[in-house]
This record gives C-alpha cells, sequence and structure tokens, in this order.
C-alpha cells in the first residue's frame, strides 16, 4: 500500500524536486510580482473594457461576437489567477497549505486552457462563416451558449485534475521539478493537449487561408466582386498568422518547460508566466482594438462623462461602422477581419 503525504509541506515537496524555495524576499522576486501585479491589473481593465462594449452595443449581438466576450472573460480570469499567485509567490510560497497551493496552480491552468480553447471555438466558427458566405454565423443562442458552457468544462477539468488525484502526493518519484505537487504525466498531459489544440488551429486557419486565396482569384475576373470584401479577406489572412504567433507565444514557452525544465532553467517558470499573461493583454488588440466598431465603441465607454458634442456620438459610430462594412443581402455589417 503506498504511503501518502498529505499532511507534509509545501517545502517538503519543493527539496524533493529540489527546486528553490526562498525564505526571504530577493530583487528579482520583488522585479517579477512588481511587473506581475502591473500587467495584471492592466489585463483587467482591458478585457472589462472588452466585454462592456459587447454587452451595450447591439451591433455585437453575435455568436461571433459572444465567443469574443468570452475570450475576453476567460482572459479576464487569467489576470485574476496571475495577480492571486503574485500575492502567493517568492517566500510566501512555503508558507502556502498544500490546499492553496493546488487552488494557486489550478486557477493558472484552468484560465490558460479557457482562453486557447476559446480561441480554437473562434477559429472553427470563422471557418463555418467563411466557407458559407455569411457574414455572421447562424449559430443560435442556445447553442453558442452551449459552446461557451463546454469551454468552460473542458477548462475546469484540466485545471482541477490535480487537485483532485492527478498528482504526486503519493508517488514522490512522478513529482515534477516544475511544479513539485504536480505528476509529470499530468503536466505533459496538459501540453500535448494544448499542442494537439494548436495544430488543429493551424489546419482550419490553413484551409480557411487556401479557400480565401482561391475564392478571390475566381471572383476578381467579375465585375460584381467588391473590392470591400476582398480587403476584409486579404485582412483577415493577414491575421491569421499574428493569431497563431500570438497562441504559440502563450503556450509554447510553459510547454518546453514541462518535458525539459533546464531549457529555462528551473525557478524560471513565472517569467514564462508573465508571458502568458501578456498575451492575455493581445488577445484584446488582436481580436477587439483592430475592429473599427469596437474601437469606436470604447470611445463611448470612455468619453461617458464628456459633453454630448463630443464627437464620439452614436451617429459618429454609426458613420464609422457603415464605412468599414459592406451590407449583405441580410443587412448585416460585415465581421472585421481580425476576427
Amino acid at each position: 500500500m503506498r504511503h501518502c503525504f498529505y499532511n507534509e509541506t509545501v517545502g517538503f515537496f519543493y527539496n524533493n524536486s529540489r527546486k528553490e524555495l526562498t525564505t526571504y524576499w530577493r530583487t528579482k522576486d520583488v522585479l517579477v510580482v512588481a511587473l506581475g501585479l502591473t500587467v495584471s491589473v492592466i489585463v483587467l481593465l482591458t478585457n472589462l473594457l472588452v466585454i462592456t462594449a459587447i454587452v451595450i452595443n447591439r451591433r455585437f449581438h453575435y455568436p461571433i461576437y459572444y465567443l469574443l466576450g468570452n475570450l475576453a472573460a476567460a482572459d479576464l480570469f487569467a489576470g485574476v489567477a496571475y495577480m492571486f499567485l503574485m500575492f502567493h509567490t517568492g517566500p510566501r510560497t512555503a508558507e502556502l497549505s498544500l490546499k492553496t497551493w493546488f487552488i494557486r496552480q489550478s486557477l493558472l491552468d484552468t484560465s490558460l486552457t479557457a482562453s486557447v480553447v476559446n480561441l480554437l471555438a473562434i477559429a472553427v466558427e470563422r471557418h463555418q462563416t467563411v466557407f458559407t458566405m455569411q457574414l455572421h454565423s447562424k449559430m443560435s443562442n442556445q447553442r453558442v451558449t452551449v459552446l461557451i458552457f463546454c469551454i468552460w468544462v473542458t477548462a475546469l477539468l484540466l485545471g482541477l485534475i490535480p487537485s483532485y488525484g492527478w498528482h504526486c502526493l503519493c508517488a514522490l518519484e512522478k513529482c515534477s521539478s516544475m511544479a513539485p505537487l504536480y505528476s509529470r504525466s499530468y503536466l505533459t498531459f496538459w501540453a500535448i493537449s494544448n499542442l494537439v489544440i494548436f495544430l488543429i488551429m493551424v489546419v482550419v486557419y490553413t484551409h480557411i487561408f487556401i479557400y480565401v486565396k482561391r475564392k478571390m482569384t475566381r471572383m476578381s475576373k467579375h465585375t460584381s466582386f467588391h473590392p470591400r470584401y476582398k480587403e476584409t479577406m486579404i485582412s483577415l489572412v493577414k491575421t491569421v498568422t499574428i493569431i497563431l504567433s500570438e497562441s504559440r507565444a502563450r503556450m509554447g514557452p510553459k510547454e518546453a518547460l514541462v518535458p525539459s525544465p533546464g531549457l529555462c532553467g528551473v525557478g524560471r517558470e513565472k517569467y514564462v508566466l508573465l508571458l502568458a499573461e501578456i498575451n492575455s493583454l493581445i488577445n484584446a488588440i488582436v481580436y477587439s482594438y483592430r475592429d473599427t466598431e469596437m474601437r469606436s465603441t470604447f470611445r463611448r465607454i470612455l468619453c461617458f462623462p464628456c459633453p454630448r458634442n463630443s464627437k464620439y456620438t452614436p451617429t459618429a459610430v454609426k458613420l464609422n461602422a457603415a464605412e468599414r462594412g459592406t451590407l449583405s443581402h441580410n443587412g448585416h455589417f460585415t465581421v472585421d477581419s481580425s476576427i
């Protein structure tokens, strides 16, 4: 019968994995916490702005924007998770109970997984709308709600599994040097899962790229081919590279640490997580701030206390939206290529 170490301290497992555990604040610890808290606050405010814009602007009440709002919610959660980490790191790590340590790690893993799975859902939604020549997905509100629910269930399962058994408290030889209470097999599973999601995204966006290129070649021969549609499609293809690069920048370094922590050095994972947190801000920029209508809505929110004769009136917003979009057969504006 295996002996489990549920009554041991966090320090016991760090010593077992030979991971450094400090008892005093070093300069690099203070620097990481300062940077981490600063980035977390910016991420919270930025993604809260995106969610508010989607809620108040009726033009965003479509499945793709609901997914964007959910992505912003995942990144908002990531900001909270990283902020929680910053308040429970450095010398404070040794003071944590096993339960608090697992909560700290679960918050991070759940938020990162939710963001990545949401990126995949957005890619699939874009694939569907592009191939059906629709400006907005015909997915019902009920279906998009179920999809968002499934995204969070998946993220919670991957994030909470270690706390409910897939750990190394009963098998010290399987403990990871990166996360001393986690089993190496779980971290490998987590890394492979995210890699599979990324590869699926590559396939989906590559398929979109090839389709759009062929479609534009055929349609450019006809005078009825609208130039605004062409510009949107070209911009969409350009954005694909940004999306995939951002996704890899978010998950790649942490995945590399799983099989071989020595590549970046044990104890450097907080810097890797900081990079992932910065990508929570990049998500908002890539998917929202490049959308003209979204930017106009941001101005309305930020200039709420401004005088009524401000240039950012609803009329101005409506004109901006008209300039950027081409009306389809059902009267919807074109979805910006950034999404």
